[in-house]
C-alpha cells in the first residue's frame, strides 16, 4: 500500500538517526515502528500494583466523640470559636 505521512521535525530526526544506527531503509523502519506502537496500543494496560496506605498510630482520641462537630470544635479551641 503507499500512502503520504507528513512527518513532524522530531520525529523525522529520529527516524534518519534510527536509520544510520541500523542501516536500514525508511520504509523498513517505519513498518518496525508501526508494528511495535500499533501493538502497544492494542494490548491491555499493564496491571498497576494497589496503592495502599499504611496506618500510623496515634494515639487514643482524647475528644469524647466526634459525633458533634460544635462539641469538638468548642474544646478543641475553647467556646470562643463562634
Amino acid at each position: 500500500m503507499r500512502t503520504t505521512l507528513t512527518l513532524d521535525d522530531d520525529v523525522a530526526a529520529l527516524l534518519a538517526r534510527a536509520r544510520r544506527s541500523r542501516q536500514v531503509s525508511l520504509k523498513a523502519l517505519v513498518n518496525e515502528a508501526l508494528r511495535s506502537g500499533l501493538a502497544q496500543l492494542a494490548a491491555p494496560p499493564p496491571r498497576r500494583k494497589p496503592y495502599r496506605t499504611r496506618p500510623a498510630p496515634v494515639g487514643r482520641c482524647l475528644l469524647g466523640g466526634l459525633d458533634d462537630v460544635a462539641e469538638a470544635l468548642a474544646m478543641a479551641e475553647g467556646e470562643a470559636f463562634k
